[in-house]
């Protein structure tokens, strides 16, 4: 689901991030390029690997347009799996939510 708060864009991730999920986050993050983005993964309690791979095309996407794409929130299930992945996103994480 996006949405935008002045030129800030936001999408809250779905519960689920498998492969059925892959190509509607696609879909949505394409439709919000252009500008920064909050992602809101606070939901999240499943990621495929899939998913993690849109959401990662996504960060370099944003990086070489200059413009910023963080994780606003983030559950515990998200963080773990990136982790478990070896998938380093610290760098993405909003600043209240890094340890």
């Amino acid at each position: 689901m996006a949405t935008k708060k002045g030129d800030r864009k936001g999408l809250k991730l779905p519960a689920v991030l498998d492969l059925n999920e892959a190509s509607n986050l696609k879909a949505n993050l394409l439709s919000l390029r252009g500008a920064p983005l909050a992602i809101d993964a606070s939901g999240v309690e499943r990621v495929g690997t899939q998913c993690v791979q849109v959401l990662m095309a996504a960060a370099k996407a944003w990086e070489s347009d200059k413009h910023p794409l963080s994780f606003e929130k983030a559950s515990e299930a998200f963080l773990k799996t990136m982790q478990l992945i070896g998938v380093n996103i610290d760098h993405l994480l909003a600043k209240e939510i890094r340890k």
